[in-house]
C-alpha cells in the first residue's frame, strides 16, 4: 500500500504564521509534510496561498472553517474559497454550545451537517466535524460522538482526533471501524498520562492500531499533525512529530 501523505495542522505553529507565513510554509515544506490543513488565513485572500502552497509543493489537506461558514448563503462563498485552495475538506472544529447541550441539540446539529453535506456534494466538496474532548464524555445515555455520526450521511467526514479524545477520556480508536470509510481525513496528536508536553510516539498511543485502522476500514486519505504542547519550540516540535512518524514507517 502506498504511504499516506502527512500534513500539518497550521494551528500547531500559529504565532509563527501571524509572524511569518511564507517562511513558516517554507519551514512546513523543508520538513518533509506533503500537505498543510489551515485554521485561519492570516489577512491572505485564497490566490496568496495557492500561489504560495505551488510554490512550495504543498496541498491543501483540508480547512477548519467555522461553523456557520458551511451554513445558507455562507457555503457558496466557503466552496469558492476552497475550490481555489484545491481543498475539497470543508471541517467544523467546533459547533456553538447552544448546539451541544444535549441530545437533542446533537441531533439537530447532525441534521445541520447532513444538509450541508447534500449542499456541498454538487461542488466536489465535503463538510466535516473534528472532535475536542467533550465528544467522548456521555451526554443523556450516549457519546455526542455516536449521536452525530449515526444521525449522519458517510458524506459527513468523521475527522477524528486521537489525543483530543483521549484527553477526554473517551477511546476514538474503535470508531475508526465502527464508522467506516468516514476517518478521510485523522489528526495525529499524541496523549500522555504523564507527560503532557509527548510528542508523537512518546505516549500511550497504539499508534500501529490506529494506522492499521485507518489504512484498512477508515480509507483515510490524509494525516494531519497537530501538537499543542511544547516541550521545544513549535516548529521543532512539529518537525520531531514527522520525523517520529517516518521512523515507524510513515
Amino acid at each position: 500500500m502506498a504511504k499516506l501523505p502527512i500534513a500539518l495542522q497550521l494551528y500547531s505553529v500559529r504565532k509563527e504564521c501571524e509572524q511569518d507565513l511564507p517562511g513558516t510554509l517554507k519551514a512546513v515544506a523543508g520538513m518533509g509534510y506533503d500537505g498543510v490543513e489551515f485554521a485561519g488565513y492570516y489577512g491572505r485572500s485564497a490566490p496568496e496561498l495557492r500561489a504560495m502552497l505551488d510554490d512550495l509543493g504543498l496541498k491543501c489537506a483540508g480547512t477548519h472553517t467555522a461553523f456557520r461558514t458551511i451554513l445558507g448563503d455562507e457555503l457558496e462563498a466557503t466552496v469558492e474559497f476552497n475550490r481555489t485552495l484545491g481543498n475539497k475538506f470543508l471541517i467544523a472544529p467546533s459547533v456553538p454550545e447552544e448546539r451541544r447541550s444535549s441530545r437533542a441539540a446533537w441531533l439537530e446539529t447532525a441534521r445541520l451537517f447532513t444538509e450541508a453535506a447534500e449542499r456541498a456534494r454538487p461542488h466536489g466538496m465535503l463538510v466535516g466535524y473534528h472532535n475536542h474532548a467533550i465528544e467522548f464524555q456521555p451526554m443523556d445515555g450516549e457519546l455526542p460522538w455516536d449521536t452525530f455520526f449515526s444521525n449522519t450521511p458517510p458524506e459527513v467526514v468523521m475527522q477524528v482526533d486521537i489525543g483530543n479524545a483521549l484527553h477526554g477520556g473517551g477511546d476514538p480508536i474503535p470508531y475508526i471501524s465502527k464508522y467506516p470509510g468516514r476517518a478521510i481525513t485523522v489528526h495525529l496528536k499524541e496523549h500522555s498520562a504523564t507527560n503532557d508536553k509527548a510528542l508523537i510516539g512518546e505516549g500511550d498511543v497504539d499508534w500501529a492500531q490506529v494506522f492499521q485502522l485507518c489504512e484498512g476500514e477508515g480509507k483515510t486519505e490524509w494525516y494531519i499533525v497537530e501538537q499543542e504542547s511544547y516541550a521545544y519550540p513549535p516548529l521543532e516540535c512539529v518537525d520531531r512529530c514527522l520525523q517520529n512518524l517516518r521512523a515507524m514507517g510513515k
